[in-house]
């Protein structure tokens, strides 16, 4: 402690000439009315001395003696903690840049998948917002485009935007070199027969069986299938296929008659007429649904799968934007593209899949979240990264096997929900810091709160080229209209 007071303080500093130079005096502190003078003076701690002369300053006498030396941008930026901890490293593809520190983020769920160690535990990806915030231009940008520049990627679009007659991917298929596939019901598009054998090739009999019984449950507005129309089912596929064997692949009309057909039925021989006749009347049923389903979509499930659908090139695009939104032919084609789909990637492990579900609350909010949740396994095996794109999470019951493909997801992508009870439900699903709901209501058109793996949310800006620009704009139609 300095025991300097202004008594003590040399006469010499009094003078005319040197007060000018006199260092400082402490100034005591008076905190209960007491005068004291215990604070220690700067000058009085070990260090450089204070520059009290003002004309050695001027003549660079407390210059440094020596030049430093010159450095770099780059050099210079283990000075910005927010420059050398980003919050992504640079593995994938550019996917946005970080509002907070400005640097470029980067991500490819397969990528982070198979990384060692892995920085997620599952390759799926969601992707949500209101219309026209964002979320579409993301998707076609850095699920789809970009991530066709690495080495051994494909990507497989479920297109359901209409866009001047067609699905809004049509173009970008076209710019990689490819055609999309188209599905109507007039007869004019493509066919998808649900007792493909490509089928049975990925998931097995069972997984025929699992697709048919949810084919009929989306053709009854979810009402699930009791015990004994589940056991009508599988014995009505189980004939058809056995007497398909060793010819043609038999379709979805074969079934019909076999439905609730019986009578010279040995494993049925020991039931009781009662319960004989339940189990024919619950065939019946069955028979009667697939049939209305049949004449209703005639050209689209009544015979076998057209040779367009392939996935020989490296983008290919199921458009079902042509279907009827009210009905069971949107989440019907997209299951039974699914189930095709990992049939034929079994015999193809040479390509790891992006695999886009445009309106994708269709395979997750009713009964197919059941196929996508028993083939996740599988999934990840064949190298397939889901991407459910969605408006909002909150119509999918907490309860349903939906949300447990919701919750599995481990690269989520949030942009504005201005609907404060969505934004909620987003924060609260995944996990983000309570404060962020607020901030995903205010997201500015193009800005997404991003989250991966175990890592905290980032708020970031999407960045497209020229070109991007282009073959992304998800609003053609409407520029159409307004000029003149």
């Amino acid at each position: 402690m300095s025991d300097v007071t202004p008594e003590k303080r040399s006469a010499l500093w009094s003078l005319p000439g040197l007060r000018m130079f006199a260092p400082p005096v402490e100034t005591p502190v008076s905190r209960d009315g007491a005068v004291t003078s215990r604070e220690i003076p700067p000058w009085s701690r070990p260090g450089s001395p204070l520059r009290t002369k003002a004309g050695a300053a001027g003549r660079g006498l407390y210059g440094p003696v020596f030049m430093g030396a010159p450095t770099t941008t780059r050099q210079a930026e283990i000075l910005n903690t927010s420059l050398i901890g980003p919050p992504t490293g640079t593995r994938g593809v550019a996917i946005g840049q970080d509002l907070l520190s400005r640097t470029i983020l980067s991500h490819d769920p397969i990528t982070a998948y198979n990384s060692n160690p892995r920085e997620v535990s599952s390759p799926n990806v969601i992707c949500m917002g209101d219309v026209g915030s964002g979320k579409s231009s993301h998707v076609k940008t850095n699920f789809v485009l970009r991530p066709l520049l690495l080495k051994g990627r494909r990507g497989v679009v479920f297109d359901k935007k209409d866009e001047s007659g067609e699905g809004e991917y049509s173009e970008v298929v076209r710019q990689i070199g490819y055609e999309p596939i188209k599905f109507t019901t007039d007869g004019s598009g493509t066919t998808l027969n649900l007792l493909d054998p490509m089928i049975a090739r990925g998931t097995g009999v069972q997984g025929q069986a699992r697709l048919l019984n949810t084919v009929v449950r989306l053709a009854r507005g979810d009402e699930a299938l009791n015990e004994w129309e589940g056991e009508a089912l599988r014995a009505a596929l189980a004939k058809t296929i056995a007497q398909s064997e060793g010819g043609r692949a038999p379709v979805l009309a074969e079934v019909l008659p076999n439905l609730g057909e019986i009578v010279n039925d040995n494993d049925y021989a020991g039931l009781s007429p009662q319960a004989r006749d339940d189990l024919h009347r619950a065939g019946l049923g069955l028979r009667w649904t697939l049939n209305g389903l049949l004449e209703e979509y005639a050209g689209l499930l009544d015979g076998e799968t057209s040779r367009s659908v392939d996935l020989k090139g490296k983008l290919t695009s199921f458009d079902i934007s042509q279907l009827p939104d009210d009905g069971p032919a949107v989440p019907v084609v997209m299951a039974i593209g699914n189930m095709w789909m990992l049939g034929r990637l079994r015999g193809e492990r040479d390509s790891a899949t992006n695999v886009v579900y445009e309106e994708g609350w269709h395979m997750i909010g009713g009964p197919s979240a059941n196929l996508i949740k028993s083939n996740q396994k599988l999934s990840r095996g064949l190298g397939i990264s889901n991407v459910f794109v969605m408006h909002k999470g909150t119509d999918i019951p907490r309860d349903s096997p939906g949300m447990a493909v919701i919750q599995e997801a481990q690269t989520v992508i949030i942009y504005r929900l201005s609907r404060p009870e969505d934004a909620r439900w987003a924060q609260e699903t995944f996990g983000l810091a309570p404060e962020t709901a607020r901030t995903i209501e205010r997201l500015a058109d193009g800005n997404f709160i991003f989250k991966y793996g175990s890592h905290p949310e980032t708020t970031a800006r999407h960045i497209r080229s020229r070109w991007e620009r282009e073959l992304t704009n998800t609003d053609k139609g409407l520029l159409a209209g307004s000029r003149e």
